[in-house]
């Protein structure tokens, strides 16, 4: 059978199982069961597969059927131009997501914390185009910052990058002239309404904080202002009806410059906030 034969065959499967974008994902499965880049897939359709790729797409075939996220099934996703390791541990980055790294990045820091830290992919792109800059990522979850570490690993960047377990800001150390956090923000009565590929297999604790979904803001108000230094930023990701009320969180805990991003949909996406200088500060 070749490349094409396997692809030809799988797609239909996925479409009866209502898989969203199925060439796509059989596509970057295929590709993963050869062990080649997506991008090289064309060049080698006429191939004829092995008996172990063969065996290895129609299982990822079947995992996807199961609603297994792609991401899951490869064991990487692609954020900010970089690759990183995904497992049931850790949420599955999004694009998104980059709004919050392109907003951080548009000053320079030296001191970074990363809250939820999960797969490590703020924290590490921040740091992988602020060549000076060290950081810290902290999670609740072990399985989580032992995925975020290979990352670091795997992009050089363990010298730079270190992580903690903490709830929140609780165990975390010292002062930040950034930090920024993607917790879990979607309300309790919101969760049956996900899509089967996020509700069974990502981790319910990075997903909500239960009742309204503003419990980890709550907590990341209350705690991060006194961890910033003067004129340090705060970011934090959020759902797209939160922003009035992440704002005024912020707001009363005396944060200033207090503004929203929106994502590429046009949804509200990141809060933004500063500590105010000190009032004897030059510069």
């Amino acid at each position: 059978m070749t490349a094409q034969d396997a692809l030809r065959l799988a797609i239909p499967r996925l479409i009866a199982a209502s898989i969203d974008n199925a060439p796509r994902d059989a596509r970057l499965l295929l590709a993963h069961a050869m062990g080649i880049a997506a991008d090289r897939l064309t060049l080698h359709l006429p191939d004829a597969l092995s008996a172990a790729a063969e065996t290895a797409f129609d299982a990822a075939i079947t995992a996807r059927i199961h609603r297994q996220p792609v991401a899951q099934i490869t064991g990487q996703r692609q954020f900010w131009g970089r690759s990183f390791k995904v497992t049931q541990d850790t949420l599955d980055p999004r694009p998104e997501t980059e709004i919050l790294v392109a907003e951080a990045l548009t000053r320079p820091f030296v001191n970074m914390l990363d809250l939820g830290t999960g797969t490590g992919c703020i924290l590490l792109s921040c740091l992988a185009d602020m060549p000076m800059a060290r950081g810290l990522g902290s999670d609740l979850s072990p399985a989580a910052l032992a995925v975020a570490q290979e990352n670091a690993i795997r992009l050089n960047l363990g010298a730079r990058a270190r992580f903690q377990q903490s709830d929140w800001l609780k165990a975390i150390p010292g002062r930040f002239d950034l930090i920024t956090s993607n917790p879990p923000y979607i309300a309790a009565d919101e969760m049956p309404h996900l899509s089967p590929d996020v509700l069974q297999w990502e981790p319910h604790a990075a997903l909500t904080p239960g009742g309204d979904g503003l419990d980890a803001y709550r907590g990341i108000a209350t705690q991060a202002p006194a961890r910033l230094l003067a004129g340090g930023r705060l970011l934090l990701e959020i759902g797209p009806t939160q922003a009035q009320a992440v704002s005024a969180m912020l707001a009363a805990q005396g944060l200033h410059n207090i503004r929203t991003l929106q994502d590429f949909d046009g949804r509200d996406r990141v809060v933004c906030g500063e500590k105010p200088q000190d009032g004897d500060m030059c510069g």
